[in-house]
């Protein structure tokens, strides 16, 4: 008992080490009311995300092209993408050629030319995630049928020696090839699709985040 109270003191005070450095404000209200509880703890956690991503085998720092933690939308999203895709790219040409960089709100340089980077990037949308200390597995048990009755279908304990953690987690996500070589392997069609997909699996992670706050 001792031990998982100075444990909890211990992470609890620790600085934040997550990309953006800070609680996730989306699931901020609902780690807070677990980490008053007197038998949990959180020790990670995020509302979803979605992601641009370098694909490579080993994760390094700088991996991540960019983090949005809220709903985006098209124009926001394909000025990010013109940052770091070749010029060549269909939608690149597309948007310098035909419409203009300044319906998007894209910089271009002296040449009229989007910078070119020859990397391969993935999308990702990522559901929420949250883990969570338990003094004892009876506890553990207890938050986990909360977590299902939210609508969390990933759920479940790992059981290390006396420590029990609840990895709570949803199933709605979205990954796929972004870039080859710098180039846009995908239209602005799907793209607008992947957008509003995406947003929507974010609202449904943010509902069960508030779901189990309503049942802890």
């Amino acid at each position: 008992m001792l031990n998982f109270d100075k444990r909890k003191k211990d992470i609890l005070s620790k600085k934040d080490k997550s990309f953006i450095g800070e609680w996730d404000e989306k699931i901020k209200p609902l780690c807070d009311k677990i980490n008053k509880k007197k038998n949990y703890y959180t020790t990670s956690s995020c509302a979803g995300r979605i992601v641009l991503v370098k694909d490579q085998e080993k994760k390094q720092p700088g991996v991540f092209e960019a983090v949005f933690h809220d709903i985006i939308n098209f124009k926001s999203f394909w000025k990010k993408l013109s940052e770091i895709a070749s010029p060549c790219s269909e939608i690149v040409k597309k948007v310098v050629n035909n419409k203009g960089p300044s319906k998007f709100g894209v910089t271009v340089n002296k040449l009229g030319k989007i910078p070119r980077r020859g990397q391969n990037v993935k999308f990702k949308q990522e559901p929420c995630i949250l883990h969570v200390a338990c003094k004892d597995f009876k506890d553990a048990e207890g938050l986990l049928k909360k977590a299902q009755l939210a609508g969390w279908k990933r759920s479940g304990i790992i059981a290390s020696g006396k420590r029990f953690i609840v990895e709570i987690g949803g199933t709605d996500k979205l990954e796929f090839p972004l870039m080859q070589n710098g180039k846009l392997v995908v239209n602005d069609s799907f793209l607008k699709l992947v957008v509003k997909k995406s947003n929507e699996n974010l609202k449904k992670s943010w509902l069960k985040i508030d779901k189990l706050k309503k049942l802890i």
